[in-house]
């Protein structure tokens, strides 16, 4: 399964969370700018900034999701994420992260899950020459579990098999980071 960006942003959306309670019971999601060149090898690619994303409170720690997918924007069931990898490529132009760290992320069951195991680095102002992997792991030590929807606490493997969202995080910041976040190539690959 593979984002190249090249006709668009292809559902992927920046999280709104203090538009969200304005809102009411709404949570706001906006779509990142498509650029049709001048991402890796000249494709296409998304980025978004500060005007489209804002802390989400009731994370802990706080937590801002630039980079959000839900698999029902594209009409698809859960994925199972258990025995998979993730590679991509990040870029920040101007981006000043106060000191947060960059994580991919799941949702299942209501649980999201940010893994700490593998922080990710954000190439300045160009691409960078490979994309950055991760090997999805089941060990609960490898990931932060930062929010519970239902109010209780499922586990990650069954949150991995049951996934209905991922995307990358903010987390750690001293200030609301600022700055433009780019994305390109994004692929999850099935190890078995």
């Amino acid at each position: 399964m593979k984002n190249t960006f090249d006709k668009g942003p292809e559902s992927w959306c920046s999280y709104d969370y203090h538009a969200s309670i304005v809102a009411g019971k709404n949570n706001i999601f906006i779509l990142p700018t498509h650029v049709k060149t001048g991402g890796v090898n000249n494709s296409g690619y998304i980025w978004a900034d500060q005007t489209r994303w804002s802390a989400d409170t009731p994370e802990v720690p706080m937590s801002i999701l630039p980079f959000i997918f839900y698999r029902s924007w594209i009409n698809a069931d859960f994925i199972n994420l258990e025995d998979a990898s993730v590679s991509v490529y990040l870029r920040g132009d101007d981006l000043n992260l106060f000191n947060a760290k960059c994580y991919f992320w799941i949702l299942g069951n209501g649980s999201r899950w940010h893994n700490i195991a593998n922080p990710l680095e954000i190439s300045k102002s160009e691409w960078a020459k490979t994309p950055q992997k991760i090997d999805i792991s089941s060990n609960e030590s490898d990931w932060h579990n930062s929010w519970n929807s239902r109010n209780r606490s499922s586990s990650l493997i069954e949150d991995l098999r049951n996934c209905e969202s991922y995307g990358f995080s903010f987390v750690g910041f001293e200030e609301e980071v600022s700055g433009k976040f780019s994305m390109d190539e994004f692929e999850i690959k099935f190890l078995s």
